[in-house]
């Protein structure tokens, strides 16, 4: 073993993530990231996976699994992922993944995994009840980003702690087998204006699918008059939007709004006040609801139409699987003789 600085990893720059498969994707998901996932293939090699085997972590239906993941796909797509450029495709149809996991469960050590926040919120007072799969899932996830040596991973607040992880997985593996640079540290790609929308029924949490009511929420399923009734009907107050940005602190519903128009309209949310300053929401949600319908409304129009023909969903799929194994297989290759698996 050696003390010395591992060498800088010398690869190409990828780019990695994914979502898991449990429905109902929302305007949360569509700004925070699958809009920028598409812009991300045009400026470096993109891989996004439907992270089916993280699904499993808390029950889920296996009858509806599988429609689940062609559902992200169809979103994937209708957001404007393009196969032939990025590689999309499903985490367990790339076995890679989860073989990678096991190494780096034998590298990571049980005190980084108890101060994973995320396992702590999710597990709440019934820790012992818990899967394993939910404790050691940021592992896996770490394996999902080194199994492509990806570069840079984008990421919201509540991912950063497990993408530190991943470079300490990284740079102990490349410490303890004495492989300088044979994993990259990767780095964070922060999500941007637009990256947290919270509900549409209370602007102090987050837009998510898990809230029972489906009005906190556009779907993107949703069609044009359900968009435009949900903006509408969205939570707000009496006051009129100010000129500046700060004077929205302590008004979350209507900060939301702002940013949600902001985002879809591609401005800045003082471009926005700048434009509405002085206006009820009476006038303001009604442009906000044409804007929404006019952006959103064609990719629920798009994936519905895609889910209607599930061959080719699976098409590009099982393509995308053989492209992603490309890359992985030989990684994996490499770790296997690096930490002196008997190989045959």
């Amino acid at each position: 073993m050696t003390d010395q600085a591992p060498a800088p990893y010398a690869g190409p720059k990828r780019v990695l993530s994914g979502v898991q498969p449990t429905g109902d994707l929302h305007l949360g998901n569509y700004l925070g990231a699958l809009v920028k996932f598409a812009r991300l293939q045009h400026e470096t090699q993109t891989f996004i996976f439907v992270a089916d085997l993280h699904a499993l972590t808390e029950w889920v239906d296996p009858k509806k699994l599988k429609s689940n993941v062609r559902e992200i796909t169809a979103a994937y797509l209708a957001t404007g992922l393009d196969p032939k450029v990025a590689t999309i495709f499903a985490q367990s149809a790339v076995p890679e993944h989860a073989e990678l996991a096991w190494v780096f469960n034998c590298v990571a050590r049980l005190g980084w995994l108890d101060r994973m926040t995320q396992f702590k919120d999710k597990a709440g007072k019934h820790k012992e009840r818990s899967s394993v799969g939910l404790y050691t899932y940021p592992v896996l996830q770490a394996a999902d980003i080194l199994v492509y040596r990806a570069t840079h991973v984008p990421v919201g607040e509540d991912q950063r702690q497990h993408l530190e992880l991943t470079r300490d997985i990284a740079q102990k593996f490349n410490h303890d087998f004495e492989a300088p640079g044979f994993f990259p540290l990767p780095e964070a790609l922060t999500q941007g204006p637009g990256a947290r929308i919270m509900s549409l029924r209370d602007g102090s949490v987050k837009m998510s699918k898990s809230d029972p009511s489906d009005a906190s929420r556009i779907n993107l399923t949703d069609d044009a008059d359900a968009i435009a009734q949900k903006v509408r009907k969205a939570r707000t107050d009496a006051d009129v939007l100010p000129e500046k940005v700060d004077d929205l602190a302590g008004r979350p519903e209507a900060q939301n709004l702002v940013g949600v128009y902001a985002a879809l309209a591609g401005k800045t949310s003082q471009e926005v006040l700048d434009e509405y300053a002085g206006q009820g929401f009476g006038a303001f949600k009604p442009k906000l609801a044409d804007l929404a319908v006019s952006v959103m409304g064609p990719i629920g129009g798009e994936m519905r139409r895609l889910l209607a023909d599930p061959a080719e969903i699976d098409r590009i799929l099982g393509a995308g699987a053989e492209r992603a194994r490309a890359v992985a297989a030989p990684v994996l290759a490499d770790v296997k003789r690096i930490v002196g698996y008997w190989a045959g």
